[in-house]
């Protein structure tokens, strides 16, 4: 097995398992990809796909080294790996795709098996990555949909990162800068969905992924 690394935006290294899935009957997965800047409502939109969305999704849960924050809850909203742990599975070809987020010595990642658990339950994998990854998991499933989520101006990233208050001043500028590197990437994606009202971009998304259904069901 051969591991590519290359930096992303931000300062975060990143990288594939040429011995993960790819090739014959990858074409043909129902893999959905979401990408967007902080601030730009990626959490709260696939939350209301999962519970609303026309097609049924199963929402990938991202594997990392870093310690559980407070309300977090394993195998909800991460598998928490040690580090050797994380490393052995890498080093096996089980994922997608990770990264080690410079400077805070911690990786993140996604399973082959998340896809598995999708496909066993006859739904969409939902991934909620960043252009980086999303780049990793289209060079395995090239047919994968593709959707970057972006807020109506650059201003609105910074006014809901301030809202948040969770941000520390060197924080929301760092953010910001990635946001204009992300922002850059965008027309890599099929679809590019403005998040101006949660609803009208729920109901885009929606759309989307049915009509990428119907066309699977008529091949």
């Amino acid at each position: 097995m051969t591991d590519c690394f290359h930096r992303g935006p931000g300062g975060v290294t990143h990288g594939i398992d040429n011995g993960g899935k790819s090739g014959p009957g990858a074409t043909d997965s129902r893999v959905v990809v979401l990408s967007g800047p902080s601030g730009s409502g990626k959490s709260t939109i696939v939350n209301r796909l999962v519970e609303q969305a026309p097609v049924r999704l199963v929402k990938a849960i991202s594997a990392t080294t870093r310690p559980p924050r407070a309300g977090e809850a394993e195998g909800q909203d991460y598998y928490f790996l040690a580090p050797a742990e994380f490393e052995r599975r890498r080093q096996a070809g089980e994922f997608l795709e990770y990264a080690e987020v410079f400077g805070s010595g911690y990786w993140y990642g996604t399973l082959n098996s998340e896809l598995d658990r999708a496909a066993r339950a006859g739904a969409w994998a939902l991934l909620e990555i960043d252009v980086q990854g999303a780049r990793r998991i289209v060079e395995q499933y090239p047919d994968a949909v593709t959707i970057f989520l972006s807020a109506s101006s650059p201003r609105e990233y910074e006014e809901r990162l301030r809202r948040r208050g969770t941000e520390s001043e060197a924080t929301i500028r760092r953010r910001m800068e990635i946001a204009r590197d992300e922002l850059a990437a965008a027309g890599f994606y099929r679809h590019q969905v403005i998040n101006d009202d949660l609803e009208s971009a729920v109901r885009e998304i929606a759309q989307i992924l049915i009509s990428r259904e119907n066309e699977l069901n008529a091949a």
